[in-house]
C-alpha cells in the first residue's frame, strides 16, 4: 500500500509544536519558517534566542503538552543530541517521542512506532537535513494493522 492510499483524515497533520534549547535554536527558526512556508500551523513553545542559556527539558515539557491537550496534532523538538528531549518527552502520558537520525529511522518511527514527537539533534545534522528529515516524518503515515497491538503494549506500560 502507498502511504497515499494510507492517509485518513485522522492522520492528516496541520498543527504542529516546535521548540528548542539554545543550542538548536536556528535549526528550530530554520525549519519554523519552512514549515510555515508549506503550509503547517506553527506553535512555537521556545526558546526565543541563542544566547540565553536555557533547559531542553522546560521546552520538549512544552512541546509534549501542546500534543496531549490536542492543541498540535504533532511535535518537533531539537536540542544538542535530541536524546535528552526525547527522554523528556517520554515521561509525558500519552507521547511517544521517536529520537531519529535518518530517513530510515524516521520512517520507521511513523510506520510501526506511531510516534508523535520528532526528537533531533541539531548538532548532529545540517539544518537542510533537519528540514528534509522533518517533511518526511510529517509525511509518513501510521501503517497500522499489526503494528497496533505493539503500540498498545507501549502505551499500557504508562498504566503501570
Amino acid at each position: 500500500m502507498s502511504m497515499e492510499q494510507n492517509n485518513g483524515p485522522k492522520d492528516r497533520v496541520k498543527r504542529v509544536a516546535i521548540g528548542a534549547d539554545h543550542g538548536a535554536y536556528e535549526a528550530k527558526e530554520a525549519l519554523k519558517r519552512y514549515l510555515e512556508t508549506v503550509g503547517y500551523i506553527v506553535f512555537d513553545v521556545g526558546t526565543d534566542n541563542n544566547t540565553t542559556k536555557v533547559d531542553y527539558p522546560d521546552f520538549a515539557l512544552k512541546v509534549a503538552k501542546k500534543i496531549v491537550s490536542g492543541e498540535c496534532d504533532r511535535g518537533i523538538m531539537l536540542d544538542a543530541a535530541g536524546i535528552g528531549s526525547s527522554m523528556a518527552c517520554n515521561k509525558v502520558k500519552g507521547i511517544r517521542a521517536a529520537l531519529c537520525w535518518s530517513p530510515e529511522t524516521i520512517v520507521n518511527s511513523r510506520m510501526h512506532n506511531n510516534a508523535n514527537v520528532l526528537t533531533m539533534g541539531a548538532l548532529q545534522h545540517p539544518v537542510s537535513d533537519i528540514i528534509a528529515m522533518a517533511k518526511l516524518w510529517l509525511e509518513t503515515r501510521f501503517e497500522g494493522g499489526r503494528h497496533w497491538p505493539r503500540i498498545n503494549k507501549i502505551m499500557s506500560i504508562e498504566r503501570m
